[in-house]
């Protein structure tokens, strides 16, 4: 017989729901369906409000996606019900954070289980390992990261910690654990906002919170001092804890064995580093925070300074970078907006090198519209650098020239960022063996061009068949699941006639399969590929407003 485990280690039969002893709930058994939609696959850890499970979404196609359990535990009512404030408050962040690099909050959803409510929130499931368990394997190994491999983190995951800062959140509980290593581009992704701390909070409020789950302060040896002791954070804090991260994965040691707790230093002696790189970790872990970077930008200026500007490769063209940035009721003055834009995540987004100079305006906020609701806004700017060289004479007579390519796409009001990243994603998942290099003017990259802009064209020709509107087009990229929440409450307020939801979400697979009928069998769907679902609901809706 298999037995389950509550939190408290006793023992049950497996056919308990709640502990035998104590009475706190036990692991949700796999195969268990929730809310008629999310099929429980396995148990991926206990956090301090509940556990945490991998699932699979039955209404799409068995897509993997995470729950995050808040489980009835043996406390006084009053506590129980400001933990599932608090647990509540967690959701509530994740739905206003709007970024590539954080998994989408999909849902908050309410289930009775065995008598007892259950909150649950479902997010995206992150396929890829944690940058930890990439240390250990490396440590079996002899190894650790290198700098190069610090250098590139720091750059991919500070404009993460810019774009949530400038919202007022600060995460509180980086370490290696907490950030994964995305399977699908490499990136970094900046996981559990359990600990995150919305500085527009009442004192009063944090207080009562933190003394229910102070386990939630941030780590030890990661956290400042004066989040720890004090409860004080600042953007700066997150910053700290991201140092210690780096010099974690450079040495493979623990933070601890690192600090020298009696002098208050960091013992560089035991850490090979070069000069610039120390001189940056040692003013992000500076002990009073007044000392430190003020910003997440700061730093990446300061990283960029010191690192030594290599040759260009001849074989691989680059872009400038961009930055990801909040919604409109937060967007910070132009001049500031320039400013971050020309620091931060080129490794985000892909525009063709090869393309006219006016087809590289480029958005690097595409990604936040999929993967969490709220707003949306684009920062663009003119990639700089050496005038491209023409393309190549004699590439193969075909329709879809990139003038051309451009002019459709415009005259359908797609947005560009959006176009760029579909067909790059679908071109480069053609051809893994490029290891998603940007092509170049080069002769040798004709073939591979005229392709790139076939697979573009191909897609233009389903929207006009499908007969998306210019309207729903040119939201490409915005879409989210705040979208089919307003769709839910038309519906249930009757502004859709007899339409609820799911015959919406009936309808509009039925002309999405139409348009891509390979989607149906991919066990992988794409994101990008979501956001043309969402415009054929979008006209759906509207078409059904119109009716009634």
């Amino acid at each position: 017989m298999t037995f389950l485990y509550c939190t408290q280690g006793h023992e049950n039969p497996p056919v308990n729901k709640f502990c035998q002893e104590c009475g706190n709930a036990l692991p949700i058994h796999v195969g268990k369906i929730i809310d008629n939609r999310y099929r429980i696959v396995r148990c991926l850890g206990q956090g301090g409000f509940g556990r945490t499970y991998l699932a699979e979404d039955i209404t799409q196609g068995n897509q993997n996606c995470v729950l995050k359990e808040f489980a009835p535990q043996d406390q006084p009512g009053s506590q129980l019900q400001k933990a599932q404030e608090l647990f509540e408050r967690e959701g509530s962040v994740l739905y206003k954070l709007q970024h590539p690099q954080i998994p989408r909050l999909r849902e908050m959803l309410r289930s009775n289980l065995s008598g007892k409510e259950f909150l649950f929130l479902v997010q995206d499931y992150v396929e890829g390992g944690t940058y930890y368990q990439f240390l250990e394997t490396r440590k079996r190994q002899g190894k650790t990261f290198s700098e190069d491999e610090i250098r590139e983190l720091l750059l991919q995951i500070l404009p993460v910690l810019s774009y949530i800062h400038s919202l007022n959140v600060i995460h509180r509980d980086i370490s290696p654990d907490n950030l994964i290593k995305r399977q699908a581009d490499g990136l970094p992704v900046l996981i559990d906002f359990g600990g995150v701390k919305v500085l527009q909070a009442t004192a009063f409020a944090w207080l009562n919170y933190k003394n229910i789950l102070p386990t939630r302060l941030g780590k030890a040896g990661y956290a400042p001092e004066e989040q720890l002791k004090q409860g004080t954070v600042a953007g700066n804090s997150d910053l700290y804890a991201l140092a210690v991260t780096a010099l974690v994965l450079l040495t493979g040691k623990q933070a601890d064995e690192l600090y020298d707790t009696y002098n208050a230093v960091w013992r560089w002696g035991e850490i090979n580093v070069s000069p610039q790189l120390q001189a940056v970790l040692k003013k992000m872990l500076a002990y009073k925070m007044r000392d430190r970077y003020q910003s997440a930008s700061e730093v990446i200026q300061a990283l960029q300074s010191a690192t030594p500007t290599p040759p260009p490769n001849p074989n691989i063209s680059r872009i400038q970078t961009a930055v990801v940035a909040p919604g409109k009721q937060h967007s910070p003055p132009r001049s500031q907006l320039h400013n971050i834009g020309s620091q931060v995540l080129a490794a985000v987004f892909r525009v063709p090198s090869w393309l006219p100079h006016s087809a590289k305006t480029f958005a690097a906020t595409l990604a936040i519209g999929l993967l969490v609701a709220g707003g949306f806004h684009f920062v663009k700017f003119l990639t700089e650098g050496n005038p491209l060289a023409p393309l190549t004479k004699g590439l193969p007579s075909i329709n879809n020239n990139p003038s051309k390519l451009l002019s459709r796409r415009q005259a359908l009001q797609i947005p560009e960022a959006f176009f760029n990243n579909l067909v790059n994603e679908q071109f480069y998942n053609k051809h893994p063996e490029l290891n998603k290099r940007n092509l170049t003017p080069e002769p040798e990259d004709s073939q591979l061009r005229a392709e790139w802009q076939t697979i573009g064209d191909n897609f233009i020709n389903k929207i006009e068949q499908g007969k998306v509107s210019k309207d729903a087009l040119s939201k490409l990229g915005s879409y989210s699941q705040r979208d089919a929440e307003i769709w839910r409450q038309k519906a249930r307020r009757g502004e859709l006639g007899n339409y609820t939801l799911n015959k919406l979400r009936t309808a509009t697979d039925a002309k999405f399969y139409q348009l891509f009928p390979e989607e149906r069998r991919n066990p992988k769907k794409s994101l990008l590929l979501g956001q043309i679902w969402y415009a054929i609901a979008a006209d759906k809706v509207s078409e059904l407003e119109t009716r009634n």
